[in-house]
C-alpha cells in the first residue's frame, strides 16, 4: 500500500521539476531581499548590545572600585593628619628618653669604673697613723686626692707622710691606683699648728679606658 502511494507521488514531483527548470535561473541570490522571519542582523546587533552592556557594567564596577579606594585613601590621610601631632610629640619624648638614658648609662659606667668610696674610706681609717688626720677626700676622674694634717715639726711630719704614702702604695686595697705622689708643698697651718700635706693617687689606665668605653657606648 505504501509503495503504491510513493510510486504515485514520484511522477508528480518529476513533472513539477521539469516545468520549473524549463529555462536558466539568472537570479543573483546575494541581491535578493532577506525574507527570513528573524534576520541575521538581529542576532549580530543583539550580541553587540550584550557586549556593550557587559563592557559598560565592567567599566562602572571598576569606576566604583576606584572611588572606594580613593575614599579609603582620603580617610586614612585624614587619620594620619589627625595623629601626626601626637606622633611627633611621642618621637620627641622618645628622643629625650634616649638622651636621658645615655646620660644615666654614662654615669653608671663612670661609677662602676671607679673604686668604692666606702671601701677606700674604710681602708684609710684602718691604716691611718695616729699623728695623721684626714682633712679632705676627693675622687676625681683621673684619681684620688687626699689631704692630711700631720702633727709634729716639719721634718717629722714630712717623714711620717712619706712612710704612709709608701704604705698605701703597697696596700692591696689600693690596687686601682698605679701612681702615689705628693701634690703641692707641705705647709703649716697657723691656726692648728699642723702641717698640711696632700697625696694624689692616679687611677690605672685600664680603669680610665673602661670609663671612656662606657661613655662612648652611651
Amino acid at each position: 500500500m505504501l509503495s503504491k502511494l510513493l510510486n504515485r507521488a514520484r511522477p508528480a514531483r518529476e513533472a513539477k521539476a521539469a516545468v520549473a527548470g524549463w529555462h536558466p535561473d539568472f537570479r543573483d541570490v546575494r541581491k535578493l531581499p532577506d525574507v527570513k522571519v528573524v534576520r541575521t542582523a538581529f542576532f549580530i546587533n543583539g550580541a553587540l548590545a550584550v557586549a556593550a552592556v557587559l563592557l559598560g557594567g565592567t567599566l562602572a564596577f571598576r569606576e566604583w572600585q576606584v572611588r572606594e579606594v580613593a575614599g579609603k585613601i582620603a580617610e586614612e590621610e585624614l587619620k594620619i593628619a589627625r595623629d601626626r601631632p601626637l606622633s611627633e610629640a611621642a618621637l620627641k619624648q622618645y628622643q629625650a628618653f634616649r638622651e636621658d638614658h645615655a646620660r644615666v648609662e654614662e654615669v653608671a659606667a663612670f661609677v662602676s669604673a671607679r673604686p668604692s668610696v666606702v671601701r677606700l674610706l674604710r681602708r684609710l681609717g684602718e691604716t691611718l697613723p695616729a699623728d695623721l688626720a684626714l682633712d679632705g677626700f676627693e675622687l676625681r676622674e683621673d684619681g684620688l686626692a687626699l689631704r692630711f694634717a700631720v702633727r709634729g715639726d716639719a721634718l717629722a711630719a714630712s717623714g711620717l707622710a712619706t712612710r704612709y704614702l709608701e704604705a698605701l702604695r703597697g696596700d692591696p686595697a689600693m690596687g686601682a691606683f698605679d701612681q702615689f705622689t705628693f701634690a703641692g708643698t707641705p705647709a703649716r697651718n697657723a691656726t692648728t699648728g699642723r702641717v698640711g700635706v696632700e697625696f694624689f693617687l692616679r687611677l690605672r689606665a685600664k680603669v680610665d679606658e673602661k670609663a671612656k668605653a662606657g661613655r662612648k657606648k652611651g
